[in-house]
């Protein structure tokens, strides 16, 4: 279960919006490991690195101690250095922006298309300058963005993409998985997420001069000219991969088509026999999402009350969630990169609430989640 939420309300539990799945198979992976000769930089990270590869098409994978950590290596390896511009959606997660700035680059905010919370790659072009050097969409919710046109402008300017798909491993976009799509595109395995290594992140391209420089970034800058002799070329983190974490991603990720289908199911539900006063959210027709959140928004006559519905979500036993503040609303943005407000993203932010979504969710639960969001939007 997410964060620190406490056993209470309904039948005498939380619902969260997001959780782990984990069987017997994974926790034999993961005592499997414990007792073999490695905990760390063993065989079991290049194991989980080239299944991953494989899953998704690409020739390289990269394995990092978390999502944050392989943004960071991917702003790495495409050259993002002090004043390079980036651009990234302000309907995001921190760590979207947060891993371009450690590297001295400046964030550039673009709206969002409402109905999918994507970034506008329509809004993209007006906000390129001779200092931007990467895109970087993010896949909100578990839906590709549209990144034909996103690489078409990325081309016509001799910019990167770096494709932030920490919510869409397993989902397509017309007929390819993510992984292959972009320069390079990231994915994270948080416990919310399509699967989980508990903490962990990898980077997927098919350029071999990025997947280097990452596996040297994410090991001190280091590379060894022999067996007795280390040398480090660059300043670089400590953001390996155990072999823990590794096994469980194995175990994991043979039972991801399984993990999608089941969210599949459970958002044709909601599409089914929620409100009609709600605004569903809509997937495109050349792409399949992931499913990794379920975000409806409220009545925009609702919108003033979105907290207290919130709040009566809670009493009643369900843990939804907001995703997200627009990023350049968080103190630190606000003071070292004013951003104007972007007219969709505010208003996504001021009506959407996460329900819950996750591969054990069961059919009970949820029927009492729709019962309850829609009598509270009715009421």
């Amino acid at each position: 279960m997410v964060g620190g939420e406490s056993a209470k309300g309904y039948a005498g539990k939380l619902i969260s919006y997001g959780r782990q799945s984990i069987g017997d198979d994974d926790i034999q992976a993961v005592c499997d490991a414990l007792k073999s000769d490695f905990l760390t930089q063993g065989p079991l990270v290049q194991e989980f690195e080239q299944k991953l590869a494989d899953y998704c098409g690409a020739r390289f994978a990269v394995a990092f101690s978390n999502g944050t950590a392989a943004l960071h290596g991917a702003y790495f390896a495409a050259g993002l250095s002090e004043g390079d511009e980036f651009i990234c959606p302000a309907n995001t997660f921190a760590a979207t922006s947060n891993a371009g700035v450690y590297l001295g680059g400046k964030p550039v905010f673009i709206d969002i298309e409402l109905e999918t919370g994507n970034i506008d790659a329509s809004k993209i072009e007006e906000k390129i300058t001779s200092k931007t050097k990467v895109i970087t969409p993010v896949d909100f919710a578990g839906q590709p963005v549209d990144l034909d046109e996103i690489k078409s402008l990325a081309k016509a300017h001799n910019l990167l993409v770096i494709e932030d798909a920490c919510h869409a491993l397993g989902a397509t976009y017309k007929g390819e998985k993510p992984g292959t799509l972009a320069d390079m595109t990231v994915f994270s395995f948080h416990p919310i997420k399509s699967i989980t290594t508990c903490e962990g992140g990898a980077v997927l391209t098919d350029n071999e001069e990025f997947a280097q420089k990452m596996q040297q970034f994410r090991t001190h800058g280091i590379t060894k000219t022999d067996q007795w002799t280390s040398q480090m070329q660059f300043l670089g983190f400590n953001y390996r991969l155990s072999e823990l974490h590794s096994a469980l991603g194995i175990s994991q990720l043979k039972k991801i088509d399984n993990f999608i289908q089941k969210r599949k199911k459970i958002a044709e539900k909601y599409n089914n026999e929620l409100s009609t006063k709600l605004s569903l959210p809509l997937q495109k027709p050349d792409r399949t999402s992931a499913w990794h959140l379920y975000s409806v928004k409220v009545p925009k006559e609702k919108a003033p009350q979105k907290k207290q519905i919130l709040q009566a979500l809670m009493d009643k036993g369900i843990a939804a969630q907001v995703h997200y503040i627009p990023v350049y609303h968080h103190p630190f943005y606000e003071k070292n990169f004013p951003t104007p407000a972007c007219e969709n993203a505010e208003e996504h932010y001021s009506r959407v609430i996460t329900l819950p979504i996750y591969t054990d969710l069961t059919e009970e639960d949820q029927s009492y989640v729709i019962e309850t969001i829609n009598s509270l939007i009715s009421s």
